[in-house]
């Protein structure tokens, strides 16, 4: 019997698992973590989206530079297919009116359960076995790619297979085991890797306009000032003021959605974003489905240009003559804040971000305001850091696969899941496209071993 490790216990190492336990291979599964499966059941939190219920060719659309790549694994397991190994475990699912496919029970611990019964109580074939708190650690030998070697509760330890299925995760979500720590192990044995990069992820907003002016509180000068702050003082410069909302904005409206809003971006290279939705304000700049859906966009303008600016219609459902028309509505004794709560239903964070962008002059401008209202341009100076990302971009190179996911620098050594290079937004696509390398990868270690 055929003996193949799996290293990784989320979505795609199980799935890879699944379709070589199927087959009568002996299958064990390596987790560093106490328990397999922690970012699926933490994805499940708020509902679990399993896939998309899309036309095929919009839904492969949504994995950017590598469609191509993530079309081909989609033809050997799609959404429909995922539908289908669902009620396979007994679980029924069901389209939302977005388009998105959950359980009919919006949970994901008993898919999880019934996912892992069948593993380790197959109808026929062996039993998977699951190896829990071993962190896996490199190769035991440099001239053996199927020998790894593991750390655990009781020291370190040798394995060896007939092949094996790195499927180790991105590197957002560190504590639920995606850390990359992979990624300088592959590197020594000559596998490409592309950097890992947050996607799906908020952003820092550059310092608002009326604070850029004013001396970072940092930097004020005292006894014992640096020199920078020395040297920008003497030719008159102060320093800028650090990134994020003002104290004021922050402390009032951290937290508060953007409803029933819309953005407008486009990159250096003149592609374009545009969607209406929402979004959330953080301490120190955005976040939410909205801007998760440009994120790629997003950060890679800020990586090439050191920031990237968006504009926001804060009332999408009218035109810009409508908007300018109730600005310039005579207002009589009324507040302006008074007059736009009650013209265009416009208050709350709204309307603390038009005074927290523009100045008064701009303000007191009808046609400024009601320009900015349509349009208001926000700027981007920083992803979040990549461990409070959804997911992570980047990872090994489909150009160093073969079609099966086989590393061409390690034969017998297969990847799949987000420590490939591939990103795509929520929404059922990055859960897809990990069932789909795994099932692949399975499907390529039957090939390589010659099981039927």
């Amino acid at each position: 019997m055929k003996k193949v490790i799996v290293v990784g216990g989320g979505p795609a190492g199980l799935m890879a698992a699944d379709v070589l336990s199927a087959a009568g291979v002996e299958v064990h599964v390596y987790d560093a973590m106490p328990s397999v499966g922690r970012k699926f059941l933490l994805a499940g939190k708020g509902g679990l989206n399993l896939t998309h219920a899309e036309p095929a060719t919009i839904f492969a659309s949504r994995y950017g530079a590598r469609r191509t790549q993530i079309e081909a694994l989609l033809r050997g397991f799609d959404a429909t297919q995922v539908r289908a190994w669902a009620k396979g475990l007994g679980v029924d699912t069901f389209v939302g009116s977005s388009g998105m496919v959950f359980p009919v029970d919006m949970k994901a611990a008993p898919l999880l359960r019934a996912w892992l019964h069948r593993l380790r109580h197959p109808v026929a074939g062996p039993a998977v076995q699951f190896h829990m708190r071993q962190r896996w650690t490199g190769w035991a030998n440099d001239q053996v790619s199927t020998t790894l070697t593991f750390d655990g509760p009781n020291g370190s330890s040798q394995v060896a297979a007939d092949a094996v299925v790195l499927a180790l995760g991105g590197g957002s979500w560190a504590r639920l085991g995606s850390n990359g720590a992979w990624v300088p192990w592959l590197q020594a044995r000559g596998v490409a890797v592309a950097p890992l990069l947050p996607a799906n992820c908020g952003f820092d907003v550059a310092a608002s306009p009326a604070r850029q002016a004013q001396p970072a509180a940092a930097d004020v000068t005292t006894p014992g000032e640096t020199r920078r702050a020395f040297l920008q003082e003497l030719i008159g410069q102060s320093p800028a003021a650090p990134p994020g909302w003002s104290a004021h904005f922050a402390s009032r409206f951290a937290g508060q959605p953007f409803k029933s809003v819309a953005i407008h971006f486009t990159n250096s290279q003149g592609v374009s974003f545009g969607r209406k939705g929402e979004f959330v304000a953080t301490a120190t700049g955005v976040e939410g489905s909205l801007i998760y859906a440009a994120s790629s966009l997003l950060r890679d303008e800020i990586i090439k240009q050191g920031h990237a600016t968006f504009y926001l219609d804060l009332l999408p459902d009218r035109t810009p003559e409508q908007v300018l028309a109730e600005v310039t509505h005579p207002r009589g004794s009324r507040s302006l804040s008074s007059h736009l709560k009650s013209r265009l239903h416009l208050d709350g964070i709204k309307a603390a971000l038009l005074h927290e962008l523009l100045s008064k002059e701009q303000v007191n401008d009808p046609a400024a305001l009601a320009s900015a209202i349509k349009a208001l341009p926000i700027t981007l100076v920083a992803a979040r850091p990549l461990d409070e990302a959804i997911s992570s971009a980047g990872g090994v190179l489909f150009e160093v696969m073969d079609d099966h996911l086989m590393l061409e620098q390690l034969p017998g050594v297969f990847c799949a899941g987000e420590m490939l290079d591939w990103e795509a937004p929520t929404g059922g696509y990055l859960l897809t496209a990990c069932l789909a390398s795994g099932h692949q990868a399975g499907a390529g270690v039957l090939s390589y071993l010659g099981v039927k």
